[in-house]
């Protein structure tokens, strides 16, 4: 949806809030007082109210909304903002166009947004060929000082460090067909297609870790393509296929793991570009937008309409 489409489609706060509530009756309100899901709508109070119980509900209540001082129209822009581009804005860029007196409403208002994004990214599994490597991604970290001793912790360097945060990234993928292989013009193009992928922020790399997202992520019986981190050893205990392949005497990586290489290359790039520096404790929402977003590239201007379907 372009800028122009956007200001007709939604001139005022009214029509906002109208789109909002054909969206919120399309997926269905459930009344929290009595679980009833037969609602009337009430215009002067612009409130569902139950047909069971005469509960009312707000049209916020009980979505990414909920309790939010912001106007919808606050809401819709920045959301168009974030659907129109494959890039993204920064809070402070989406206060400036908003023109709002205040930073952190913008900021807490977009973290919600990309919230809904991970969760609704979370309800689906990778199948098939899955490419699997970790990315280390620049970011700030406050570092606590020991309770006993007072002394702040030593930095370390590597896998370990405190200024890298630790994403798994995982990339299912399907091989092209003859037709597309033949029709291919350039040599260093690879011989796959990227289908969806997964951006998880950890904690540690450890099997334990490692074992427990790719459960909750990954389809069981599906093909795992890794490097010899033993940290993927016990894969296949978890009824994964597991090609576990020594990067060291491979001379064109690109070519084995070419969509996680990728994929990590342009989410480092987006998060360095726009936002320059990222809180540890807030990298996992940010790659929540970049995974969403590609997820739904071919979406085009639904990919608004999908968006407030998350949110609600």
């Amino acid at each position: 949806m372009t800028l122009f489409n956007f200001s007709e489609k939604f001139p005022d706060e009214e029509t906002c809030k109208e789109y909002f509530r054909h969206h919120r009756e399309k997926q269905g309100v459930v009344c929290k007082k009595c679980g009833h899901t037969e609602h009337y709508w009430k215009q002067d109070k612009q409130q569902f109210e139950c047909k069971k119980c005469k509960f009312r509900t707000t049209l916020k209540s009980g979505t990414v909304l909920h309790g939010s001082k912001l106007p919808f129209r606050y809401w819709f822009m920045t959301m168009h903002l974030l659907t129109s581009t494959k890039k993204t804005f920064s809070a402070l860029e989406v206060q400036r166009q908003i023109k709002h007196k205040y930073y952190k409403p913008i900021w807490i208002l977009m973290h919600k947004l990309r919230v809904a994004m991970g969760n609704r990214d979370a309800q689906y599994d990778l199948e098939g060929l899955v490419e699997m490597d970790e990315g280390f991604f620049e970011t700030i970290t406050v570092l606590k000082p020991d309770e006993l001793t007072g002394k702040l912790p030593n930095k370390k360097r590597g896998r370990g460090s405190q200024k890298q945060g630790k994403v798994l990234v995982m990339v299912s993928t399907q091989l092209s067909s003859k037709e597309e292989l033949n029709e291919k013009k350039n040599k260093h193009k690879p011989n796959s297609k990227c289908k969806y992928l997964k951006l998880i922020h950890v904690e540690d790399l450890t099997s334990d870790t490692i074992n427990k997202e790719v459960q909750k992520n990954i389809e069981g019986l599906s093909k795992i393509k890794t490097d010899k981190y033993r940290g993927y050893n016990k894969l296949k205990d978890k009824g994964y296929l597991h090609e576990a392949l020594n990067m060291s005497k491979i001379k064109e990586v690109h070519k084995i793991f070419p969509w996680v290489h990728t994929a990590i290359g342009n989410a480092k790039k987006i998060l360095q570009g726009i936002h320059h520096s990222n809180k540890n404790d807030y990298l996992q929402n940010y790659l929540n937008e970049f995974s969403y977003k590609f997820n739904r590239r071919y979406f085009k201007e639904q990919l608004f309409d999908r968006l407030i379907v998350a949110c609600i």
